[in-house]
C-alpha cells in the first residue's frame, strides 16, 4: 500500500505544472533566504562556490552555482574521457544490442532513450555511464572530450524524480523525462551527453548556446536542480577504468576510461587496470 502511495506521489509530481511553479518559486528574490538551510540540510560544500553565499539572488541561482576556478582538475592522460559532472555512478555498462542493462533494475533501449535518432545505430554497442547528480552535488556540465558539436536535439518530457525510488519503480523514467542531447565528434568518433530533466528541473540549458567547440573540461550546460546524464560512447571506441564501478562517486574532469580507434568491446572483466600514471592522476583528484 504504502509503495502505491509513493508510486501515485511520484506520478503526480511529473507534471510539468507543478514543476512550472516550484521552478518559479525557486527563482524568486524570495528563495534566497532558504539558501542557508538548503546547504545545511544537503551538507553542500558552500566553501567552494564562486561567489559568497549573501551574493546569491535566488535558491536556483546557487543551485546551479559556478565553482571557484581550479577546484576541479582536469585528468590529462592522453586519450581520456573525463566525468562531465560531479556524481554518482548508478550504471556502467556495455551497450547490449542497443539495450543498456539494468539501470536500477530496469533495461533502457537506446531507441527510447534518443527517439529513434538515426545517429542511435553508431551507439548499439557502445558504452553507458549513467550519472546522478544529488542536490549535494555541482550541477553545471562539461564536456568529456576535446571535439566539435554535431548536433543538438531538444526533447520535451515528463519531470519525474531520478531518485532511487523513481528510477527503481517508475517505468523507464531515463525516457520519459525532458532531455537536451548533445552528440561531440572527437578524434576517434563521438560520444553522447544525455542530460536529463527531473523534479523542479524546469530547463537544461547550455552555458553558451555559441559555442560548439570543446576543449576537454569546458562548461557545456547546467541543470536547474538535480538530475541525470546518461553519456555514451560509439561502437569499440572505449574501455573504461578497472576500479570503477556501480556506487563509485566521481568529480567533474576525473578519469572514466580511455577513448581509442573502433575495434572489439574487451570481454566482461578485462577493463584497463590504472598504470602508475592513471593512478597518480587519478589520486590527484582526490580531497
Amino acid at each position: 500500500m504504502a509503495k502505491q502511495l509513493l508510486r501515485l506521489m511520484t506520478e503526480l509530481s511529473s507534471r510539468k505544472w507543478l514543476s512550472r511553479i516550484m521552478g518559479h518559486c525557486s527563482h524568486s528574490r524570495l528563495s534566497r533566504h532558504l539558501i542557508p538551510a538548503f546547504i545545511r540540510i544537503y551538507q553542500i560544500p558552500a566553501h567552494e562556490a564562486e561567489k559568497e553565499i549573501h551574493e546569491y539572488r535566488s535558491l536556483n541561482e546557487f543551485f546551479s552555482r559556478r565553482l571557484k576556478i581550479g577546484l576541479r582538475a582536469i585528468d590529462d592522460t592522453a586519450d581520456a574521457m573525463v566525468s562531465p559532472v560531479d556524481a554518482t555512478i548508478s550504471a556502467m555498462c556495455a551497450v547490449n544490442a542497443g539495450t543498456i542493462l539494468s539501470v536500477k533494475g530496469q533495461d533502457y533501449t537506446l531507441s527510447e532513450l534518443l527517439a529513434k535518432s538515426p545517429r542511435m545505430e553508431n551507439y548499439i554497442n557502445g558504452y553507458a555511464f549513467v550519472l546522478y547528480l544529488s542536490p549535494t552535488d555541482y550541477h553545471r556540465i562539461h564536456s568529456p572530450v576535446t571535439g566539435v558539436q554535431a548536433e543538438s536535439e531538444h526533447l520535451k518530457g515528463r519531470v519525474y524524480p531520478v531518485n532511487d525510488f523513481a528510477m527503481t519503480h517508475i517505468r523507464h523514467v531515463l525516457s520519459r523525462n525532458e532531455r537536451l542531447i548533445t552528440y561531440i565528434a572527437h578524434e576517434f568518433g563521438e560520444v553522447a551527453v544525455v542530460k536529463v530533466g527531473a523534479m523542479n528541473v524546469s530547463s537544461i540549458r547550455y552555458a553558451d548556446e555559441n559555442v560548439k567547440k570543446y576543449e576537454i573540461g569546458d562548461e557545456l550546460a547546467y541543470f536547474e536542480f538535480g538530475s541525470t546524464v546518461v553519456l555514451l560512447t560509439e561502437n569499440g571506441t572505449f574501455t573504461p577504468r578497472g576500479d570503477l564501478e556501480p556506487g563509485s562517486k566521481v568529480k567533474m574532469g576525473e578519469l572514466l576510461g580511455l577513448l581509442h580507434h573502433t575495434r572489439p568491446q574487451p570481454e566482461k572483466g578485462n577493463a584497463i587496470h590504472l598504470t602508475k600514471l592513471h593512478q597518480a592522476s587519478h589520486d590527484k583528484l582526490r580531497p
